[in-house]
This record gives C-alpha cells, sequence and structure tokens, in this order.
C-alpha cells in the first residue's frame, strides 16, 4: 500500500514539527532529508512520509525545482494528498517562495484550487480576517518584522500571498469556518466559480483545524502550516496512539547546539545560561578572522559532557545580529554560523553524543546533513511542534535529536527536553 500523505516542508524544524502532528493524530511518519536519489523507491514503512528541503529562503526558482523533485517522489510511492507546508509567520518575500512553490505544486497536480492556512493556535498562531496574529499581537506587530531574511511587516495575508502568485486570492473566514466541513466546501466552490484558485483559511482555534482538514479532504494540495495536520489523519480513519511515537530507547552524552536568532531561542539560551550550565558562545566575527573556534568550542565540550548537557550557541538579540551582518553581510554571517556549528554537532557525535538538541530551522538543515543523516522516525513531542526524533549514523548507532524551530519552546526548553526523553525510556 503506498503512502496516504505526501509532505513538502520548506526547512528542516517545520518538517518535524509537520511530522509532529501527524504522529499525535496517530499516523506512522518518516522524515526524509531531501528527496531520495533515484533508484531510492523502495517501500517505506509508514503512513505519511515528510520531505524535509531547505528551499524556504532560496531563489524562487531553485524552491520550486526541489519542491517538484520531492513532488515526483512522493507521487511515486503512491501519496494519495500531497501537504505544502511552511512557516507558520509565513516567511516569505514579496518574490516568494510560499506563492511560486504553490502554483507549481498546482500545475504538476493539474488542481485549480488549494487552500492556505498558517494557523496553529496550540503556538499562539492564528488567522482571522485573513490576518495572521502572533499570540496577542498582529504578524506585522510582532518580532518577525525584524527577521534578518524574511521580515514580515503585512500582516494581511491575502495581500502577501497576492503579491507572490498570478492566481487571485480569496478568504474562507471565520464564519464560514464555523460553520464546519459542509459550509467551508461550499465556499471552496463558489470561490471556485467566482475564478480564485487560491483561499486563505481564518482558524483561530484546535476546532477550526479539524473542520478544515475535514473539509479539504478531496482536494490533490493543501498548503499550511503544521496546524492543518491535526485535521487529516482522520480522513483515512487515524486515531491518536502512543503506539505511533515509540522511539528506541536513549543513551549517550547530551547537547544542545543552537543557531537561531528567534526572542523565543534567545529567551531559553538565557534561561539555560541563568542556572549555570556549562554553555560555549561562537563569536562569527572570530570565525571570521581565522580562529580555530570550532576546536575551542570542542574541547570545552569534552571537558563537561560526562555532567552535561553542555550548550553550544550562536544566539544574539537581534540588534548585535544586525552589527554582526552590517561586518560581514548577512548571507555571509548565515552560513558561517551554520557550517559553524554543523561541524561543532559532527564533533560532539564523534565525542559520544547521541541525544542532541538543534535549535534553527538553517541550523538544523546544516547539522543533519553534515552527519549524513537521511530520515528520522518521529517519536514524543516535547512542546507543541517539536518532536523527539530517532535517526540511524552512518554507522549504525542511533542518535536521538531534536529539530527545533527558533520560534517554538517554552523557555526551559533547553532541559525540560532531556527530562522528557528519560521519562519516555522509563
Amino acid at each position: 500500500m503506498g503512502i496516504r500523505l505526501g509532505c513538502i516542508a520548506d526547512d528542516f524544524t517545520g518538517a518535524t514539527d509537520l511530522a509532529n502532528n501527524l504522529v499525535r493524530a496517530g499516523m506512522r511518519v518518516v522524515q526524509l532529508i531531501d528527496v531520495p536519489p533515484a533508484g531510492a523507491e523502495q517501500a517505506v514503512d509508514a503512513d505519511a512520509v515528510v520531505i524535509a528541503l531547505k528551499s524556504r529562503t532560496v531563489p524562487p526558482a531553485d524552491a520550486v525545482e526541489s519542491s517538484l523533485r520531492a513532488l515526483a517522489w512522493l507521487r511515486s510511492m503512491g501519496a494519495e494528498q500531497v501537504y505544502f507546508k511552511y512557516c507558520s509567520t509565513f516567511d516569505s518575500t514579496p518574490a516568494g517562495n510560499i506563492g511560486p512553490v504553490t502554483e507549481a505544486l498546482m500545475d504538476a497536480l493539474g488542481t485549480d484550487f488549494t487552500v492556505a492556512t498558517p494557523a496553529f493556535p496550540d503556538n499562539g498562531r492564528t488567522v482571522f480576517k485573513g490576518h495572521l496574529f502572533v499570540g496577542d499581537v498582529l504578524l506585522g506587530d510582532s518580532g518577525m518584522r525584524h527577521h534578518p531574511l524574511t521580515p514580515m511587516t503585512d500582516s494581511n495575508l491575502v495581500s502577501v500571498l497576492g503579491a507572490q502568485t498570478t492566481r487571485a486570492v480569496g478568504l474562507i473566514d471565520h464564519t464560514v469556518v464555523a460553520g464546519g466541513a459542509e459550509a467551508i466546501r461550499a465556499r471552496i466552490d463558489a470561490l471556485r466559480e467566482d475564478g480564485f484558485g487560491i483561499a486563505v483559511a481564518d482558524a483561530v482555534s484546535n476546532d477550526d483545524l479539524l473542520r478544515l482538514g475535514a473539509a479539504v479532504r478531496g482536494l490533490p494540495l493543501v498548503t499550511a502550516g503544521s496546524g492543518l495536520a491535526i485535521g487529516l489523519p482522520a480522513n483515512w480513519g487515524f486515531e491518536p496512539s502512543r503506539a505511533a511515537a515509540q522511539l528506541p530507547p536513549p543513551g549517550g552524552h547530551r547537547a544542545i547546539v543552537s543557531g537561531s536568532v528567534s526572542a523565543a531561542t534567545n529567551g531559553q539560551v538565557l534561561q539555560y545560561l541563568r542556572g549555570g550550565r556549562p554553555a560555549f558562545s561562537v563569536d562569527p566575527l572570530r570565525v571570521a578572522a581565522g580562529e580555530d573556534v570550532v576546536g575551542q568550542a570542542l574541547a570545552f565540550a569534552e571537558s563537561h559532557l560526562a555532567d552535561g548537557p553542555v550548550l553550544v550557541y550562536s544566539t544574539e538579540p537581534a540588534d548585535t545580529v544586525r552589527s554582526v551582518q552590517g561586518r560581514l553581510g548577512a548571507a555571509e554571517a548565515g552560513e558561517l554560523v551554520e557550517r559553524t556549528l554543523a561541524r561543532v554537532a559532527q564533533g560532539l557525535v564523534e565525542r559520544g553524543v547521541r541525544r542532541l538538541v538543534v535549535a534553527g530551522g538553517e541550523t538544523s538543515g546544516a547539522v543533519v546533513q553534515a552527519l549524513g543523516v537521511t530520515g528520522l522516525r518521529i517519536g514524543p513531542q516535547i512542546d507543541p511542534g517539536v518532536p523527539w526524533c530517532a535517526a540511524t549514523l552512518p554507522g549504525g548507532d542511533t542518535l536521538h535529536i531534536t529539530l527545533k524551530s527558533g520560534n517554538f519552546g517554552g523557555p526551559d526548553f533547553f532541559t525540560s527536553a532531556f527530562g522528557l526523553l528519560d521519562e519516555e525510556a522509563a
């Protein structure tokens, strides 16, 4: 039997975020790191497959190309429905990449309509009258307005997405969503007749997402953040089950690698440091000057791993990040940090780390690629949108790893994550 749901995620943490919600709703999920090579169309023992790409901030043409490759592989595996997953803060620029990828997938699937909703109420992301809220504030008033790569200053998703697409973008507002699946389907039919190809859907609660999930059962393509995933597994008869999230027992040293510059991760780093725990700060300017910062970080970590967890971080407030970008260039600074932290992660695993927390989407992508990880089995949820996963390292050992979106997790995430893993193994 082919997989039921084939998912394409535009970054690595977003992929695990989506997979986490599918597992919580009862599906067995495998996450693949990029599109498998030609000839790798062997059977996958899962109900859903999530392919993690690094396509969020690449040029639109590159994002489209990699997304279409992912689609072709998922269709070869028999995927009955396709899910394009983007960030719950709709991270994008006027050029894309959400709009161009959505339209390319629609064309490839031969469908004239899809929905868009980044809503994830469990993490404070809600859509009302087409406007995205982050907690109690509009997206354009949130910390995302200062994002170094995709600053979000417009909260109206209809206008944001409309600027990225050739198709007309409409709205399925909260009054329709509250009416249930039949009302939503009727609104979709009306929008289609009026020439709309995409509709932003309101959702202010999980109940809204469940109603939307039932309503989009027949659409070849859905696009969303990870929230809508809670409403799809029931369309195939799946129900929540602890068995779907079982992982092998953990072991080995514990470590954290953090490259996110989000406000949430800054708070998590600060909370960790306040506890007096071992931490090493990576300074991009010292790396750029040619210092062996990787070696210094690993030497520091090696002396503390027995009493870990150990944190290696390059997480700074927005003004500090802008200062570094001003000296090195925004893209160059980001890539420098990613490469450095990826090498650190490699060294930590070589030194026996088998429980690893990675914070930040771009950092997560760089780390899993550096470790040679090609797939993840999704396990139990730590915080909304963030699960533990299990990967098989090239040498055969099991690595328990969590890839945390910069915006997700509570203040004590770095310590609570390891506590949960120990509880699950008990």
